[in-house]
């Protein structure tokens, strides 16, 4: 991290010959509840010490400059003129941001702006949200705009819905924004409460595993699933299936394709397994919390569909190692990582034979990540 500090602040003050304010916006992991989160349920994300270094000062250019170290990239625009770029830009995110806020009627002049991250991309951290997030906290900071972590929060879910185009719920933006070290947040998406949970799964621990792949239809089946939840919703005459059970989608079964019937189900289920995995850690009951995550992957994998052949070798991997408890595929599928709990002691033999069981098969690496549990968005 320290790395990732000096080389913002140094490339910054090299380019713009001022002192930056400084932010750290984290990525995240979530324990359970896997897309629960755009059907106002519950999820149980926690934010990591990986995540992005932006550095901000106003400009005196009459323009304002953003540098993506990681890529070597560098833009220059005038507020004036915002418009979303080409689809798929990291541009966006930052376009987005700063449109939102317009939106909002408040006022930010010109800006620079270097940021760097060591999140890996692709991994279903939410290097996305924490981008975004870095943005309107940085802005925000910068211009003195009064606004509230909810706030920001909101303004980051709806660059992305409106920039991006990919329909997220909250739950990526509020982990990152709202993190407390070594905690767990178990959020209740429609209410934007959560109840921090203390993480010490004692002889236990998180790991993730980064499939390293991408698989392109990621975004599109997002937004298809989230379409297919708003209309059996509507269906059922409720606002979210976070409202409905198990009976009452039986009562719509003849109306809808077996394909749909079983997402739902899915979301249903997923939300019960969130607020029993709250339950398992209050009572140190980790072998039920392993199950719970298991029975989560086996839900991504047959009945929402958004798992592949290198998540599912993974998981499977895990299952075959009496040292794990739970592992899963994690984020919005079709690649990324797994989230797997191991016996401490085992973590270095079972991520061993992982890894070359998955080179084996698939002739190309895997990567293992430890992670700890950190604070949310902040100035460094």
């Amino acid at each position: 991290m320290e790395r990732l500090i000096t080389d913002v602040k140094s490339t910054f003050i090299n380019t713009f010959n001022t002192e930056p304010i400084l932010i750290f916006s984290p990525g995240r992991i979530n324990i359970i509840g896997e897309h629960t989160d755009y059907n106002e349920g519950f999820v149980f994300p926690a934010a990591v010490n990986k995540g992005i270094v932006a550095a901000f000062q106003k400009s005196n250019s009459g323009k304002c400059s953003v540098h993506a170290l990681d890529m070597d990239s560098k833009i220059e625009f005038s507020l004036d003129k915002i418009t979303p770029d080409a689809p798929g830009s990291w541009t966006n995110y930052i376009l987005g941001v700063i449109a939102e806020i317009q939106n909002r009627s408040h006022i930010i002049d010109n800006f620079n702006m270097v940021f760097k991250g060591n999140i890996p991309a692709g991994s279903g951290m939410s290097s996305s949200a924490a981008l975004e997030n870095s943005v309107v906290y940085g802005l925000n900071e910068l211009f003195n705009l009064g606004l509230s972590k909810h706030d920001m929060i909101h303004i980051s879910q709806k660059a992305e819905h409106n920039y991006v185009g990919v329909n997220c719920g909250i739950m990526d933006q509020y982990a990152s924004m709202f993190g407390i070290k070594n905690n767990a947040l178990l959020l209740d998406c429609r209410t934007i409460e959560s109840k921090p949970f203390e993480i010490n799964f004692k002889d236990h621990q998180l790991i993730l595993i980064n499939t390293n792949v991408k698989h392109s239809l990621s975004e599109s089946a997002y937004n298809d699933r989230r379409s297919v939840c708003e209309n059996i919703s509507e269906l059922l005459k409720v606002k979210a299936l976070r409202d409905t059970s198990e009976d009452d989608l039986k009562t719509i079964k003849d109306n809808v394709t077996p394909e749909n019937y079983q997402k739902a189900l899915y979301i249903i289920q997923e939300n019960e397994r969130a607020l029993n995995a709250a339950k398992a850690m209050q009572n140190d009951d980790l072998e039920t919390l392993g199950n719970l995550i298991y029975a989560s992957h086996h839900g991504l994998q047959h009945q929402y569909k958004v798992s592949c052949e290198e998540l599912d070798f993974l998981v499977e991997q895990a299952k075959l190692n009496k040292h794990v408890l739970g592992a899963r595929m994690m984020g919005g599928g079709f690649g990324g990582c797994t989230i797997n709990l191991v016996a401490k002691e085992k973590v270095e033999a079972f991520t061993e034979t992982v890894s070359k069981a998955y080179l084996r098969k698939f002739n190309k690496a895997c990567s293992v990540y430890f992670v700890e549990l950190s604070n949310g968005t902040h100035v460094i």
